[in-house]
């Protein structure tokens, strides 16, 4: 238990470490103290309407919030689907249902005026519940699930996804054709607002959920056997664990783009501390994925400043290296 409370605590320290130094590094750079009064005067109703005040309250704060939010999202959301398949090598993006979501909304993009921006998270999830679906009705021609068959699945649908979204582009006006190209490589640069108030309830409310569904993610680690074993309603609850980690990865790619593989990496080295019980990894998955990807917004914006980088070409940079090495190494075989 001790080692337990370690860990969370480092990892809260870390956290509030990455948020200071997000908020205060940039093309205008402000002190770490600085940036707590600013912060704390906002929060006790101050008014400040000087240029530091505009930047870190309307565009480092808000674009920091959704870091969290987001990164926290798909990191649950590939404890959601790690734990379904016992292998550390599903996630979002390997499982197709980030390719799924990044279909529906490239949709909504090119339908344009037809739907509100807000509605964008409800194409997000629509295709990414159709991608998981068709992916688990697939490899569900047995009774049981064969995870190499999911996992083939997943990357061809991903491809699938793909194709269909350069068809879009294809017919799309130059303004959609840019918007969509830009938004397919994750970027937390413009949070906006309505999109980040939707997110931030479906998010933490999904990510709570999940929590409370630990006990069967944890009966799930001893084989679907296993688990009809211990009063596991197997199908009921796959579906509805499919549904939540659709709606969190949906809503995720709603609201900054296309990210990958932070569902892949979180969940891994937090297992490492933590070992499998998911009453503790989703917590600790949230708190880590929404660091890691505030960590990563860091880099991309900074490492050819003025100019900035899609953090999605940072996550998928680390994230697949760590892939690589998780494949090379053996330590991502998992259960087959």
């Amino acid at each position: 238990m001790r080692r337990i409370n370690s860990f969370f605590l480092v990892l809260a320290a870390v956290t509030a470490a990455v948020v200071i130094l997000a908020l205060s590094i940039g093309t205008v750079s402000f002190s770490p103290a600085r940036v707590l009064r600013m912060t704390a005067s906002a929060i006790f109703g101050a008014e400040d309407s000087s240029l530091e005040a505009v930047i870190l309250l309307r565009l480092r704060l808000p674009r920091v919030i959704l870091g969290l939010i987001v990164g926290g999202g798909l990191a649950v959301a590939g404890v959601i689907f790690q734990g379904i398949f016992r292998n550390p090598l599903v996630e979002p993006y390997t499982l197709g249902v980030s390719g799924g979501a990044a279909l529906g909304i490239s949709l909504a993009f090119i339908l344009g005026p037809l739907f509100p921006r807000f509605t964008l998270p409800l194409f997000g999830f629509a295709g990414a519940w159709l991608a998981v679906s068709t992916a688990y009705a697939i490899a569900r021609r047995r009774r049981f699930l064969r995870i190499p068959y999911l996992l083939l699945i997943g990357v061809m649908i991903s491809f699938i996804s793909s194709a269909l979204i350069m068809l879009l582009l294809s017919v799309a006006d130059l303004h959609r054709f840019r918007a969509v190209i830009y938004w397919t490589m994750g970027s937390l640069d413009s949070a906006d607002p309505v999109l980040l108030w939707f997110a931030i309830p479906v998010i933490v409310l999904g990510s709570a959920a999940a929590l409370t569904r630990a006990w069967t993610l944890n009966a799930l680690e001893l084989g679907e056997e296993g688990a009809i074993g211990l009063g596991v309603r197997l199908r009921r609850d796959q579906r509805q664990l499919f549904f939540l980690g659709s709606l969190l990865a949906g809503t995720a790619v709603a609201a900054a783009g296309v990210i990958g593989f932070v569902g892949l990496v979180v969940p891994h080295v937090v297992r490492l501390f933590l070992g499998n019980d998911h009453r503790l990894t989703i917590p600790a998955s949230f708190l880590a994925g929404g660091t890691f990807l505030v960590f990563c917004d860091l880099i991309a914006r900074t490492v050819r400043s003025p100019a900035e980088l899609p953090v999605g070409v940072v996550t998928g940079i680390i994230g697949g290296s760590l892939f690589i090495y998780f494949l090379a190494s053996g330590r991502g075989r998992g259960e087959q």
